[in-house]
Protein backbone atom coordinates (compact mmCIF):
# COMPACT_ATOMS: atom_id res chain seq x y z
CA UNK A 1 0.00 0.00 0.00
CA UNK A 2 1.26 3.47 -0.77
CA UNK A 3 0.59 6.30 1.58
CA UNK A 4 0.99 6.51 5.34
CA UNK A 5 0.93 3.41 7.54
CA UNK A 6 0.97 3.50 11.33
CA UNK A 7 3.16 0.70 12.69
CA UNK A 8 4.28 -0.17 16.24
CA UNK A 9 7.62 1.50 15.40
CA UNK A 10 6.22 4.73 13.96
CA UNK A 11 4.52 6.15 10.91
CA UNK A 12 5.82 4.68 7.64
CA UNK A 13 5.65 7.45 5.04
CA UNK A 14 7.22 7.73 1.60
CA UNK A 15 9.98 5.24 2.37
CA UNK A 16 10.80 6.68 5.77
CA UNK A 17 9.86 5.76 9.35
CA UNK A 18 8.72 8.76 11.36
CA UNK A 19 8.64 8.48 15.17
CA UNK A 20 5.17 9.44 16.33
CA UNK A 21 2.69 9.30 19.18
CA UNK A 22 -0.98 8.40 19.16
CA UNK A 23 -3.98 8.97 21.41
CA UNK A 24 -3.79 8.47 25.18
CA UNK A 25 -6.55 5.86 24.75
CA UNK A 26 -4.44 3.75 22.37
CA UNK A 27 -5.95 2.37 19.17
CA UNK A 28 -9.63 1.55 18.81
CA UNK A 29 -11.97 0.03 16.27
CA UNK A 30 -14.95 1.68 18.00
CA UNK A 31 -14.03 5.38 18.08
CA UNK A 32 -16.25 7.73 20.05
CA UNK A 33 -15.99 11.42 20.81
CA UNK A 34 -13.76 12.19 23.79
CA UNK A 35 -12.27 8.69 24.25
CA UNK A 36 -8.74 9.92 23.48
CA UNK A 37 -8.15 6.98 21.15
CA UNK A 38 -6.74 6.93 17.63
CA UNK A 39 -9.22 5.21 15.30
CA UNK A 40 -8.22 2.09 13.40
CA UNK A 41 -9.13 2.15 9.76
CA UNK A 42 -8.27 3.61 6.41
CA UNK A 43 -8.79 7.25 5.77
CA UNK A 44 -7.24 9.93 3.61
CA UNK A 45 -5.56 13.29 3.92
CA UNK A 46 -8.28 15.85 3.22
CA UNK A 47 -6.47 19.17 3.59
CA UNK A 48 -3.41 20.93 4.93
CA UNK A 49 -3.75 23.88 7.32
CA UNK A 50 -1.05 26.26 8.52
CA UNK A 51 -0.53 29.43 10.58
CA UNK A 52 0.62 32.11 8.09
CA UNK A 53 1.65 34.40 10.95
CA UNK A 54 4.14 31.75 12.15
CA UNK A 55 5.31 29.70 9.16
CA UNK A 56 5.57 30.02 5.40
CA UNK A 57 3.02 28.23 3.22
CA UNK A 58 4.26 24.60 3.33
CA UNK A 59 2.68 23.50 0.03
CA UNK A 60 0.64 25.15 -2.73
CA UNK A 61 -2.57 23.41 -1.60
CA UNK A 62 -2.25 24.51 2.07
CA UNK A 63 -4.99 26.70 3.54
CA UNK A 64 -4.27 29.38 6.15
CA UNK A 65 -5.70 29.19 9.67
CA UNK A 66 -7.40 32.45 10.59
CA UNK A 67 -8.05 33.96 14.03
CA UNK A 68 -11.65 32.72 14.26
CA UNK A 69 -11.17 29.25 12.78
CA UNK A 70 -12.51 26.35 14.84
CA UNK A 71 -13.28 22.63 14.47
CA UNK A 72 -16.59 21.38 15.88
CA UNK A 73 -16.36 18.45 18.31
CA UNK A 74 -19.95 18.69 19.57
CA UNK A 75 -22.15 15.80 18.34
CA UNK A 76 -25.23 18.08 18.70
CA UNK A 77 -23.78 20.63 16.26
CA UNK A 78 -25.14 20.38 12.69
CA UNK A 79 -21.55 21.25 11.68
CA UNK A 80 -20.05 18.39 13.72
CA UNK A 81 -16.55 17.29 12.65
CA UNK A 82 -16.21 20.20 10.27
CA UNK A 83 -14.34 23.48 10.30
CA UNK A 84 -16.24 26.55 11.37
CA UNK A 85 -15.88 30.07 12.70
CA UNK A 86 -16.04 31.52 16.19
CA UNK A 87 -18.11 32.53 17.96
CA UNK A 88 -20.02 29.26 18.14
CA UNK A 89 -22.47 28.04 20.78
CA UNK A 90 -21.21 24.48 20.27
CA UNK A 91 -18.17 22.78 21.79
CA UNK A 92 -15.16 23.13 19.51
CA UNK A 93 -11.38 23.32 19.23
CA UNK A 94 -9.72 26.56 18.28
CA UNK A 95 -7.40 25.92 15.36
CA UNK A 96 -5.40 29.09 16.02
CA UNK A 97 -3.84 28.08 19.31
CA UNK A 98 -1.46 29.97 21.60
CA UNK A 99 0.92 26.98 21.53
CA UNK A 100 2.45 25.69 18.26
CA UNK A 101 0.56 22.36 18.22
CA UNK A 102 -1.59 23.32 15.21
CA UNK A 103 0.80 25.61 13.36
CA UNK A 104 0.84 22.90 10.66
CA UNK A 105 -1.93 20.30 10.43
CA UNK A 106 -2.69 17.52 7.98
CA UNK A 107 -6.44 16.97 8.34
CA UNK A 108 -7.83 13.48 7.70
CA UNK A 109 -11.29 12.60 6.43
CA UNK A 110 -12.00 10.40 9.49
CA UNK A 111 -15.79 10.39 10.00
CA UNK A 112 -16.05 12.83 7.10
CA UNK A 113 -18.63 13.18 4.37
CA UNK A 114 -21.82 12.91 6.39
CA UNK A 115 -20.31 12.62 9.91
CA UNK A 116 -21.90 10.25 12.40
CA UNK A 117 -22.48 12.29 15.58
CA UNK A 118 -20.30 11.01 18.43
CA UNK A 119 -18.06 8.81 16.25
CA UNK A 120 -15.09 11.13 16.72
CA UNK A 121 -13.84 14.33 15.21
CA UNK A 122 -10.63 16.13 14.29
CA UNK A 123 -8.23 13.27 13.61
CA UNK A 124 -5.22 15.31 12.57
CA UNK A 125 -1.53 14.73 11.98
CA UNK A 126 0.20 17.52 13.90
CA UNK A 127 3.33 18.25 15.91
CA UNK A 128 3.75 16.63 19.29
CA UNK A 129 3.90 18.48 22.61
CA UNK A 130 7.11 16.57 23.29
CA UNK A 131 8.48 13.20 22.23
CA UNK A 132 6.34 10.41 23.67
CA UNK A 133 3.48 12.66 24.84
CA UNK A 134 0.11 11.16 23.83
CA UNK A 135 -2.57 13.07 21.92
CA UNK A 136 -6.34 13.25 22.23
CA UNK A 137 -6.61 10.78 19.32
CA UNK A 138 -4.48 12.37 16.63
CA UNK A 139 -1.10 11.23 15.31
CA UNK A 140 1.71 13.56 16.38
CA UNK A 141 5.37 13.87 15.43
CA UNK A 142 8.31 16.26 15.60
CA UNK A 143 7.94 19.60 13.81
CA UNK A 144 10.79 18.69 11.45
CA UNK A 145 9.16 15.37 10.46
CA UNK A 146 5.77 17.05 10.10
CA UNK A 147 7.19 19.65 7.69
CA UNK A 148 8.89 16.86 5.72
CA UNK A 149 5.61 14.92 5.53
CA UNK A 150 3.54 17.99 4.59
CA UNK A 151 5.90 18.67 1.68
CA UNK A 152 5.20 15.18 0.26
CA UNK A 153 1.57 14.40 1.11
CA UNK A 154 -1.26 15.44 -1.17
CA UNK A 155 -5.03 15.51 -0.83
CA UNK A 156 -6.20 11.90 -0.99
CA UNK A 157 -2.98 10.39 0.40
CA UNK A 158 -4.12 7.21 2.19
CA UNK A 159 -3.64 6.83 5.94
CA UNK A 160 -3.80 3.27 7.29
CA UNK A 161 -4.14 2.59 11.02
CA UNK A 162 -4.28 -1.22 11.39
Amino acid sequence: MTGLILTPRGLWAFGRRIPCTIGRGGLTGAKREGDGATPRGRYRIACLLYRPDRIARPAPWARPIGPGDIWSDDPRDPGYNRPGRAPSPWSHERLRRADPLYDLVLVTDWNGGDPVPGRGSAIFLHRWRRRGAPTEGCIAMSPVDLRWLAARARPGTPVSVP
